[in-house]
């Protein structure tokens, strides 16, 4: 089995600046990179799962989705990063769906797919809800700054941390 880091994009990755889904809104938070590489140099698996409810707002096409994400896979792979998987879930709070965050239908998929071993994988995300597989499997989280911030952690294992760098670091040991 291996082990995987389960990431979030929009306020982990990237400045989340709502919807982003154009090149020019796309900006790489400091330490990101570095940590994305700390990771991957450890041997874990980088999934990527996001919520994309611009998609279902009507903001932007799935096919425009896409295609920004393969520029966004590709900008990673330029600086050393190449993300294992990318699942996103295009629905809206209001569809009650299990593919969106904190739903775990994506985990659960990757974990298939990729044949992962909770036990020694991890969650990052700027959200609660990022980290929901946290209360399902034995899978450690890690919060970022973000729309959460002050919100109590109820699950033991999830700890805070500045950036997805310094996650990366508690991660790596």
């Amino acid at each position: 089995m291996k082990k995987a880091v389960f990431l979030d994009r929009d306020g982990t990755i990237n400045k989340d600046k709502g919807y982003v889904h154009l090149r020019e809104d796309f900006e790489l938070l400091p330490g990101a990179i570095d940590g994305l590489r700390l990771l991957q140099e450890k041997g874990y698996l980088l999934i990527l799962i996001t919520n994309q409810s611009g998609i279902g707002r009507g903001f932007f096409t799935e096919n425009e989705y896409l295609d920004f994400q393969d520029w966004v896979a590709e900008l990673l792979k330029e600086q050393g990063v190449r993300l294992t998987a990318q699942y996103y879930c295009p629905h809206v709070d209001e569809d009650s769906c299990q593919c969106r965050k904190p739903g775990i239908e994506l985990f659960e998929r990757a974990q298939k797919e990729f044949d992962i071993d909770w036990t020694s994988s991890w969650a990052i995300g700027d959200r609660k809800r990022d980290l929901s597989i946290c209360d399902y499997q034995e899978v450690r989280g890690i919060l970022l700054p973000g729309q959460d911030d002050g919100a109590e952690l109820e699950n033991p294992n999830i700890v805070r941390a500045a950036s997805l760098c310094e996650a990366a670091k508690i991660i790596g040991g």
